[in-house]
């Protein structure tokens, strides 16, 4: 598997077969699964704790394997929220970015950092 040939909809099968062989589903409402994402977000994060910005990323060697790991958390995470609450995840990236295509034209924003209201 790699990601120019999966579809979401097969990794969201995937994590719902997992989870169901492990009568897991009782335990994952929206409400848990939102908070189980911030705590993976948060376990990728720790990795980077602590580094600088013009040194290596993560800061320490041994972390490197730990991030596609702590991402592929995350990412279930996520799936698992979408699946539970009916959230079709493209449609929403879609939409999403065509709203801050919007509020975050090329020629004002290329190449700055405010937010929308701050252009």
């Amino acid at each position: 598997m790699d990601d120019r040939h999966t579809t979401l909809q097969h990794l969201k099968d995937r994590v719902r077969a997992f989870n169901d062989e492990r009568d897991w589903g009782r335990y994952h409402s929206p409400r848990n699964l939102a908070m189980a994402l911030s705590v993976e977000a948060g376990e990728l994060l720790e990795l980077y704790l602590w580094a600088s910005d013009d040194g290596p990323q993560p800061p320490v060697g041994s972390r490197e394997p730990k991030v596609a790991q702590e991402a592929a958390d995350v990412l279930i995470c996520l799936l698992n929220l979408c699946d539970r609450a009916g959230i079709d995840l493209a449609a929403a990236v879609d939409e999403k970015l065509a709203r801050n295509a919007e509020k975050y034209p090329v020629e004002a924003a290329r190449g700055r950092l405010e937010k929308s209201t701050e252009l």
